[in-house]
């Protein structure tokens, strides 16, 4: 497969995980109609699988064509684990970060057409469904705690990537496992980091939060890097037969 062809990919792939992630907690986490009314919305159990469902679906629809990464620390687990090739790391990193980007400024614009527009209140935390921790942690917890959660939540999930995409794995079921996976890993997270496990996904937000969640982002691209690397070496370690080589890209299983 051409590698434009695999860029192109990666970048609408991680587009609509933001949309579809990022957005279900801008727009439809609660949602009221009058002040007098009760109001209604998906919740954290229904952003939490609006995740899940976006790497799943996206997955199945064009894995086979890029290996369906959406996340710069998916990528570099799967380089660490001798499963993709170093030299187009930069290039997916890239590509993933714009498509965050692009899809943040579609939720800004659809999130300003309501009655009374929209004001994004970067000293809330969870602003604009972007990172945080301090005050900036939806139940306030605190940077080492914030720093733990993400690095073992990336682990975690980068060991459902790289297990079920093995050689001897149900391929089929990959995206199944894996969207299902994010969907849990929000479940605990985002109540102490709004959840990341994806620089992209963070840079996408913080972007356009501004404010004190930009000095913060810089924990939001190490703490999922690391956890991914290490993913990567303990699945190096247990399955050295699927350490195929940098030139080959096990993760087009999905």
């Amino acid at each position: 497969m051409e590698m434009s062809k695999k860029l192109v990919v990666e970048a609408v792939g991680t587009f609509w995980l933001v949309l579809g992630g990022c957005g279900s907690a801008v727009l439809a986490a609660v949602f009221g109609f009058d002040a007098g009314k009760p109001f209604i919305g998906i919740g954290l159990l229904g952003v939490s699988l609006a995740f899940g469902l976006t790497v799943l679906t996206m997955a199945y629809a064009v894995g086979h064509i890029s290996g369906g990464h959406f996340n710069p620390a998916v990528t570099v687990g799967l380089w660490i684990g001798k499963r993709f090739p170093a030299k187009d790391v930069i290039p997916y990193v890239v590509v993933q970060v714009i498509g965050g980007i692009a899809a943040a400024a579609i939720i800004l614009v659809i999130a300003k057409g309501q009655p009374g527009g929209y004001t994004i209140d970067n000293t809330q935390a969870g602003a604009f469904a972007a990172n945080g921790y301090g005050k900036l942690s939806p139940g306030g917890f605190s940077m080492g705690t914030a720093l733990i959660t993400e690095i073992v939540m990336t682990a975690g999930f980068l060991f459902v990537i790289l297990g079920t995409t093995a050689k001897k794995a149900v391929g089929a079921a990959a995206p199944m496992a894996i969207g299902f996976a994010l969907v849990l890993i929000h479940l605990i997270s985002i109540p102490v980091t709004n959840t990341s496990v994806n620089p992209a996904r963070s840079t996408s937000q913080a972007l356009f939060a501004g404010g004190d969640y930009i000095p913060q982002l810089w924990l939001f691209w190490l703490a999922p890097i690391v956890g991914a690397a290490i993913a990567g070496l303990v699945w190096r370690f247990i399955s050295p037969s699927d350490a195929t080589g940098v030139e080959e890209d096990l993760s087009t299983a999905v």
